[in-house]
């Protein structure tokens, strides 16, 4: 048995809130699995599990704000014989492997429940395997839009459900409300239909106010009736005693963005506090890239093409391949290499504040499929559906104001990395090339780098790489 603990989701991550498990006790995780969903000052992160096992005791409630590190649940290891005599806990949707071989004692909403086992017959075997070739994560979201995972046919390896499947499988009835679990509890309390209330959280959720308030407005328009009356203040004290301990801030709406501002805040003080940085810029030509462009992109749909910022990050990876002492961490009064090129990405959120998810061994990937990831993780970092694996790993970090018009950025190195590119727009420039004076397409690259780990000419080695690359598109 093992514990799975509050992870560490960044440098400067110290303590987490526990908003959501997606599992409970009897659940069988595989390692990647999402399991619970955490929140930190600056996101609400999907958390996967790192072994597999299956889910024992839960030790730490929703809403609960504990250090990193602390023990959230535990994770037991191993196959549970099959005539062991173990209460069957799990829910329904799971994938455990049930605790005896008795067929039909299992209830008849429950047949995602069921693996492959002879000693339970299965009238629909492949809608079994559908549900047990599926993630917590996958469960939830197909509990959320009411879908029935043994209709689903699953596109990943294997026969595995995947979300695209789930998001796109049509749902027999509307999706389940989005609300706090909090405000859920609240609603019970005093028979409040969440339909029935607009929600005035971040993308339209339904707050514990938003619930207090829809049976305020209940009460007066039921007047003196019977069902009102039925309903005793005691209930409500009762709820707002069960009150979990980060539930207060729901009360806020802008005391998120406020949280994130002063991570941000200390962060950034910390990093120009403690980092001596240098700066370096160059404009680079960047006529051989978007006449590559133009060509690729002939005939492909808008949605498919690439435009200039998957060569602009791909040529920032490869040029940390060649330029490795910029590619790492200052720990310990010292520079330790990073394994792979991680590029970490600067996203600015819609309602105010700074991400930078990470893609993973950016300098393996294609430019199409940098690109993908790149729009996956910017649409997904501004809904707040993060993983923990894309919020840490960052080796160098990338950012790119050029669709704000910006020329130029300058930006503050993310401590411990030791390094931070920046793009500005593409625009067009007089630019002489062979004696000859024309019109040309041009980029300002900037790097910030720490002085401690490197010099001016190392950084202007960089640099140079990234102008070299970006002249031969076809090789990136």
């Amino acid at each position: 048995m093992s514990a799975f603990t509050m992870p560490s989701l960044g440098a400067d991550m110290d303590e987490g809130v526990l908003r959501e498990w997606l599992v409970g006790p009897g659940d069988q995780v595989r390692r990647g699995d999402v399991v619970a969903i955490v929140e930190t000052d600056k996101a609400a992160i999907e958390v996967e599990c790192f072994e597999s096992g299956t889910v024992g005791q839960l030790l730490v409630p929703p809403g609960t704000r504990v250090p990193v590190g602390t023990p959230l649940a535990e994770i037991e290891h191993g196959r549970e014989p099959a005539g062991s005599g173990r209460k069957d806990t799990r829910k329904p949707g799971t994938r455990a492997r049930p605790a005896g071989p008795e067929p039909g004692k299992a209830p008849a909403g429950r047949a995602a429940d069921a693996v492959d086992s002879p000693a339970r017959p299965a009238p629909e075997p492949s809608g079994e395997a559908a549900c047990a070739g599926s993630g917590p994560l996958v469960r939830h979201l197909a509990q959320l839009r009411g879908v029935d995972l043994t209709a689903v046919s699953g596109t990943g390896p294997g026969g595995r459900i995947t979300r695209a499947d789930v998001e796109h499988a049509p749902s027999p009835r509307a999706p389940r409300v989005r609300a706090t679990p909090y405000a859920r509890r609240l609603a019970h309390d005093l028979r409040v239909d969440l339909t029935a209330v607009r929600g005035t959280g971040e993308g339209g959720a339904v707050r514990g106010v938003d619930v207090r308030t829809a049976a305020q407005g209940a009460d007066v328009r039921a007047g003196g009736q019977a069902d009102a009356a039925a309903r005793p203040a005691e209930s409500r004290r009762d709820s707002e005693q069960r009150t979990p301990p980060a539930a207060p801030a729901e009360e806020h709406p802008g005391r998120r963005t406020d949280t994130m501002r002063r991570a941000i805040a200390e962060l950034m003080s910390r990093s120009k506090r403690e980092i001596p940085h240098y700066y370096l810029a160059t404009t680079i030509d960047l006529t051989a890239g978007q006449t590559w462009l133009r060509r690729i992109n002939r005939g492909r749909p808008p949605a498919d093409r690439l435009v200039p910022a998957a060569l602009l990050m791909k040529a920032a990876a490869l040029a940390a391949r060649e330029v490795p002492a910029l590619n790492g961490y200052w720990r310990d009064e010292g520079f330790v290499p990073g394994t792979e090129i991680n590029v970490g990405v600067a996203v600015s959120l819609r309602h105010g504040g700074l991400l930078a998810p990470v893609i993973h061994r950016a300098d393996t990937l294609a430019p199409e499929t940098l690109m993908a990831h790149l729009k996956d993780l910017v649409e997904r970092a501004r809904r707040g559906r993060l993983r923990g694996s894309e919020t840490t790993g960052a080796t160098l970090t990338v950012t790119n104001l050029g669709e704000q018009g910006v020329e130029s950025v300058f930006g503050v190195i993310h401590p411990p990395q030791v390094a931070l590119v920046g793009f500005g727009a593409v625009v067009e420039r007089p630019w002489a090339r062979n004696g000859m004076l024309g019109v040309c397409p041009v980029v300002t690259v900037t790097l910030a780098a720490d002085h401690r780990a490197t010099d001016g000419a190392v950084g202007a080695r960089y640099l140079t790489a990234v102008d070299r690359l970006l002249q031969r598109p076809e090789e990136l």
